[in-house]
C-alpha cells in the first residue's frame, strides 16, 4: 500500500502547478482548524456515489479520477458502501496509476472515505442476509444488537474492520479523512443518551486508529443532522459532538471535519441558526468556524436537479454562463465552506465542473443578497 498522507507542503506543491486556479482562489485552507488548517483543498472535489456497480462504470470512474487529479482537483470523496466498494477501489487504481510513475505524489491529495452502512463486496449477493451473517456476524465483527435500522453500525469493532477494508481498497496505508456515515441514522432506533455513548466509543476507536497511522483526521458525513431545526429527531448539536471528541481524545482530538449537503435548494448550513454556542443561536458554518471544524459541502448539483431552470436573479448575481455553473459557483462561494463535492463518473464531467473555478468565488455581499427577502 502507498505510504504517506496529505501535507501542507504537498498540497501547496499541487496548488502551485495550477497557476490560473491558484490566482482565482480555487484552493483554500481551513485556517481555523488545528493542524489541518495549513492543507490546501481544491474548492471543488470529486464524489463517487452514483453509478452502476459494474466494470464499465469502474473504467469510467478511474478515467474521471485521473482526469480530475491532472486538472486541479485534489479532494476525492467516497465511502465503502458506494457501488459495493467499487468506488474506493476505483480511487485506489487511479492513485496507483499516477503515483507509481511519479506523475503525482501521495502528499498532494486528500482522500476521504466513510463507513457506517453495511456494504456488499462488488456485487449484490443472491442471499444478502446470508452474506452478512457469514461475513460479519459469525466472525464476531458485528453484533446484531448494535445495528440501527437493520443496516447501520458505528460499533468500534465494526468500524475497525471497515477502516482496514477501506485502506486495502484504496491502496493506502493512511486515509486522510474518515467520516462516520450518516450517524443520525442511529437516532431512529436508540435514545439520545445511547447514541452519545456509541458516538463517544466510536471516537475512542478513531483516535486509536490515528495513533496507529491508519487515519489522519475524522469527522461526520451527514444528510439531515445539521440541516434540521434543534429538537428534531435526527438533529445533532455540533458543540455537543465536539465535547464528546474532547472526552475521547483530549484537547488535541482529531474530530476536525463535517460534511453535509449544501446547495441552492439546501442552504441550511448558512441560513438556519440551529446551533447553540455561548447561549447564542448561530448557523452550522458559523459554529464550525468557532469550534475549529472544517465544513465540506455535498450534493452541490443535487444530483442534477440544479443544472437547469434556476431563477434569473441567481444568474444576475453570480454571473456564470449556465445554471450548472451558477449552482457550483453558489456552493463554492459560501463563507466557511472548504470544498464543494460533485459526482463525476466521466472525465467530461471534470472539464465542465471546473469551469467556475477559473474565476474567483462570488463577492460576499453579492452572495448574501441571494438570501434577502427582496430577492427570495
Amino acid at each position: 500500500m502507498l505510504a504517506g498522507f496529505a501535507t501542507p507542503q504537498g498540497t501547496a506543491r499541487y496548488r502551485d502547478r495550477f497557476l490560473q486556479f491558484r490566482e482565482a482562489d480555487h484552493f483554500r485552507c481551513p485556517e481555523s482548524v488545528p493542524r489541518a488548517g495549513e492543507l490546501w483543498f481544491s474548492s471543488i472535489g470529486l464524489g463517487t456515489y452514483l453509478g452502476e456497480p459494474d466494470d464499465a462504470a469502474d473504467e469510467e470512474y478511474v478515467d474521471a479520477i485521473r482526469s480530475a487529479l491532472r486538472s486541479g482537483i485534489n479532494v476525492l470523496d467516497t465511502a465503502i458502501n458506494y457501488r459495493h466498494q467499487r468506488s474506493e477501489r476505483n480511487i485506489g487504481a487511479a492513485l496507483a496509476q499516477l503515483i507509481g510513475p511519479g506523475e503525482l505524489k501521495r502528499d498532494e491529495v486528500l482522500v476521504c472515505t466513510k463507513a457506517g452502512y453495511l456494504s456488499f463486496d462488488r456485487n449484490l449477493p443472491a442471499d444478502p442476509r446470508g452474506y452478512f451473517m457469514h461475513e460479519y456476524v459469525e466472525t464476531g465483527i458485528l453484533d446484531p444488537k448494535e445495528l440501527a435500522g437493520g443496516m447501520h453500525c458505528i460499533a468500534p469493532r465494526y468500524l475497525e474492520n471497515q477502516i482496514d477494508r477501506s485502506r486495502y481498497n484504496l491502496g493506502l496505508e493512511t486515509i486522510d479523512l474518515f467520516y462516520l456515515h450518516n450517524p443520525e441514522s442511529q437516532l431512529a432506533d436508540v435514545s439520545r443518551d445511547v447514541f452519545n455513548e456509541r458516538l463517544k466509543q466510536a471516537f475512542v476507536l478513531l483516535e486509536s486508529s490515528i495513533k496507529a497511522g491508519k487515519l489522519r483526521y475524522y469527522g461526520m458525513a451527514t444528510w439531515n443532522a445539521f440541516r434540521v431545526p434543534a429538537g428534531s429527531r435526527d438533529y445533532i448539536s455540533l458543540p455537543e459532538v465536539v465535547e464528546l471528541a474532547r472526552e475521547a481524545g483530549g484537547p488535541a482530538h482529531h474530530f476536525r471535519f463535517v460534511q453535509l449537503p449544501f446547495n441552492l435548494a439546501m442552504p441550511e448550513a448558512f441560513g438556519l441558526a440551529n446551533q447553540t454556542l455561548e447561549r447564542k443561536s448561530i448557523s452550522l458554518l458559523a459554529a464550525a468556524s468557532r469550534l475549529g471544524i472544517a465544513v465540506v459541502g455535498s450534493a452541490t448539483l443535487y444530483q442534477g436537479r440544479l443544472t437547469h431552470g434556476l431563477p434569473a436573479p441567481i444568474q444576475q448575481k453570480l454571473g456564470m454562463k449556465s445554471d450548472h455553473e451558477n449552482a457550483i459557483q453558489f456552493a463554492r462561494s459560501a463563507p466557511g465552506l472548504t470544498t464543494s463535492l460533485i459526482g463525476m463518473g466521466h472525465k467530461e464531467h471534470v472539464t465542465a465542473n471546473l469551469k467556475p473555478a477559473l474565476v474567483p468565488p462570488a463577492r460576499l455581499d453579492e452572495w448574501t443578497r441571494l438570501f434577502s427577502e427582496k430577492d427570495a
